[in-house]
């Protein structure tokens, strides 16, 4: 008779793959030590596949501006966009957080500005928390959404909005300086309620340092593997785009390769009459 209730003991104590994850939800997981997995997405279909495999949270990035619409950087994205494919994302998302990145431009040039965007972005859009770029200069920033009851992540290392200012991709935080300001921008920006913070392409001791200071959850990307959580951006992750990855993205899939190949044979196909048969017709 004592089994039945030690087994609901150990089912309580395993993460329920059904419960919806809120913020406080979010925050939650790193009390408890579990790792916190996050991808991008940009549609409805990625978005519902996202859900059905399970990750936590999903991230409307402003890398569509890279992977979807074909730009260099993430720059042109732009807010009416990003309302765009939010509003697609969460017609698939029911249960992951569904957090969306505020584009260049929109946030800042003042936190009016920001809270206009973050505000269009919830209400139209249906996201649950937005993203932004930036140390110190966005603490108050970050400190007015979250009075306003709009849930704000933190974003620091290599900010991919600064691309021009960084002259490329390169690790952030390697010199003594550097990594004690971003240790310094991390505590502010939690003191000012952000929720959460991602750590991108940093050196992993630093996001280990980072990660064991701060109450709220870390997540990277290139960051190493002491963060809280971790972040892949889905065309990197299954492979759909030609070409090298960054060091810090896993392939998963070569899906891209699938679909070439797929592409090729109903190509073949239709010009060698063999599609469609008596199968696909009426």
């Amino acid at each position: 008779m004592d089994a039945v209730p030690e087994e609901q003991s150990r089912r309580a104590a395993r993460p329920k793959a059904d419960r919806r994850v809120t913020v406080p939800e979010f925050r939650a997981r790193k009390a408890r030590g579990e790792k916190i997995v996050m991808v991008t997405a940009y549609d409805y279909p990625s978005a519902l596949l996202a859900e059905r495999a399970g990750v936590d949270c999903v991230l409307v990035g402003d890398s569509l501006a890279s992977v979807v619409q074909g730009h260099p950087t993430t720059i042109p994205a732009t807010l009416e966009e990003m309302i765009y494919h939010v509003r697609m994302v969460r017609r698939g998302v029911s249960r992951a957080l569904l957090m969306v990145d505020l584009p260049f431009g929109s946030y800042q040039v003042s936190t009016e500005d920001a809270m206009r965007s973050a505000i269009r972005l919830l209400k139209e859009g249906g996201a649950d928390a937005v993203k932004l770029e930036g140390g110190a200069p966005m603490v108050a920033t970050v400190r007015r959404l979250t009075e306003a009851g709009i849930p704000a992540m933190a974003h620091l290392g290599l900010t991919p909005q600064s691309i021009h200012l960084f002259g490329g991709h390169k690790v952030q935080g390697r010199e003594a300086a550097a990594a004690d300001q971003m240790l310094a921008d991390a505590h502010a920006l939690e003191a000012a309620g952000a929720f959460g913070m991602l750590l991108e392409t940093i050196p992993a001791a630093l996001a280990a340092r980072i990660t064991a200071e701060l109450t709220i959850p870390t997540v990277g990307i290139g960051a190493g593997p002491d963060c809280d959580g971790q972040v892949q951006v889905w065309h990197d992750l299954l492979g759909l785009l030609p070409g090298k990855t960054f060091l810090h993205a896993k392939r998963y899939a070569e899906l891209g390769a699938a679909a070439e190949a797929a592409l090729r044979a109903y190509t073949d196909e239709v010009r060698q009459g063999a599609f469609p048969t008596k199968e696909q017709s009426l």
